[in-house]
């Protein structure tokens, strides 16, 4: 494989939302899978000579400069007061962040090759910025509005009055467009959001890009049968376990999963659910989806059939994948889901959300299993076909292992970003990239 070499060569990061740390809380409000692909692709870039600075903005009592591995620290900037600000509504003190962001990056005399932001909040922060700096801007969406939007109003059409001032969509859906206009390029991480942004943003296919996600095959892998035993005993996983990770959000479809549990449960007396969400300190909002999970568990009277583990280390995340029997994505709406490329390089089958992203990377029935959590009945009997057939799940694991080595490893999305850089940016500012077989 191709690997990136640079020489002192210094790229910004911009991810201003949520809690972005060198170890975060994921789980914490506005803080999953964004931070994790931000981290884990500067820490990539790091290893290959690069420097690289992560700009998140500074809250509560967070240090301003913070080391994360080789070459890579994250700086942060306040705006907005010492409160945690939601993503919904950051974008009112993008202007003031990127004024202090300014200030210091002339008082440190520091010049960078790139700008790559992540989000609309920061995409608004790497406009200005590199207006202002005169610096290449490569803005990746992670999640779209007008997306979002429709399927929220096609989900929940009876609330979609209060939308617009809960998730600011009209705000958001203006300034993604000025965003993607003055970008020098939009990435994609998914074919469908790439077909969204050219047909619903007028987005020229020549100024998009698509590059997925990917994940550490440092961390997850799988491993031999007896190493799996002695992980399910030690984390107390008796039966037939289907597991599920995520932050404590009504789009990650945690109640339509349990839903399907139900249906599940019914014909597979085994099977257990296990529930690794959100984190300790939950918000008001966190703590009230929390306990309509716990009811409606009781609700089916099945509290000694689905756990709820709470927050899950780096350290122990890649074992929970490898005990499991099957991974669910049951999200109402997920741009991509680093989580099922995570647990299918663990050599773990995978049933996902029709309504994402990954639905057009696999192929149904070799790589995963394609599900609509809004049918319960799909989505539990989907679940018990993966368990029951042995030689779907032999499918299911090795084809899907063998096609997130090849295409989703961080080497590789680097030197996709490198590349896209480098043909968007200035012609001599890459004279010296070298890639060695």
């Amino acid at each position: 494989m191709n690997k990136i070499k640079k020489n002192r060569q210094r790229i910004a990061f911009i991810s201003t939302h949520g809690y972005v740390a060198a170890n975060p809380p994921l789980g914490a409000p506005d803080t999953g899978g964004q931070v994790v692909f931000v981290l884990e692709l500067a820490k990539k870039l790091g290893q290959a000579g690069f420097y690289v600075d992560l700009w998140t903005r500074q809250f509560e009592d967070q240090e301003q400069e913070e080391a994360v591995a080789e070459n890579v620290r994250i700086l942060r900037v306040p705006c907005g007061g010492e409160k945690f600000i939601p993503k919904e509504y950051l974008y009112k003190f993008i202007p003031e962040w990127v004024q202090n962001a300014v200030k210091f990056i002339r008082k440190n005399k520091l010049a960078y090759n790139f700008i790559n932001s992540h989000y609309w909040d920061a995409g608004l922060a790497g406009d200005l910025l590199s207006t202002e700096l005169s610096i290449t801007h490569l803005h990746t969406p992670h999640s779209l509005g007008i997306w979002k939007k429709d399927q929220m109003e096609a989900d929940y059409s009876e609330d979609s009055g209060s939308f617009d001032r809960k998730y600011n969509f009209s705000v958001r859906i203006r300034k993604e467009r000025e965003i993607y206009n003055n970008c020098s390029c939009v990435i994609a991480t998914t074919p469908l959001q790439f077909e969204k942004l050219n047909r619903d943003y007028d987005i020229p296919e020549s100024k998009l890009v698509m590059i997925p996600p990917g994940y550490d095959d440092n961390r997850f892998y799988e491993v031999g049968a007896q190493s799996r035993e002695m992980i399910r005993k030690k984390l107390g996983f008796e039966g037939k376990v289907i597991y599920t990770v995520s932050r404590l959000a009504a789009n990650k479809g945690l109640d339509l999963l349990i839903h399907g549990f139900s249906i599940l449960a019914e014909r597979e007396k085994t099977a257990r659910l296990v529930l690794a969400v959100g984190h300790e300190n939950r918000n008001a909002g966190e703590e009230a989806l929390y306990r309509e999970l716990e009811n409606l568990r009781k609700s089916y009277g099945l509290e000694d059939r689905i756990s709820f583990t709470g927050y899950i280390s780096d350290d122990d995340l890649p074992d929970y994948y490898r005990a499991s029997d099957v991974f669910v994505l049951p999200s109402r709406y997920e741009p991509f889901g680093m989580t099922v490329i995570e647990a299918m390089a663990c050599g773990t089958p995978t049933v996902i959300t029709i309504h994402g992203g990954l639905y057009k990377i696999f192929e149904f029935g070799f790589h995963t299993m394609f599900t609509d959590p809004f049918d319960k009945e799909d989505l539990g009997i989907t679940l018990l076909k993966t368990l029951r057939y042995p030689s779907l799940r032999k499918r299911l694991k090795h084809k899907a292992a063998q096609l997130v080595r090849s295409t989703f490893t961080w080497t590789g999305i680097a030197q996709q970003l490198i590349n896209t850089a480098e043909f968007r940016g200035s012609e001599s500012l890459f004279l010296h990239v070298r890639r060695d077989d």
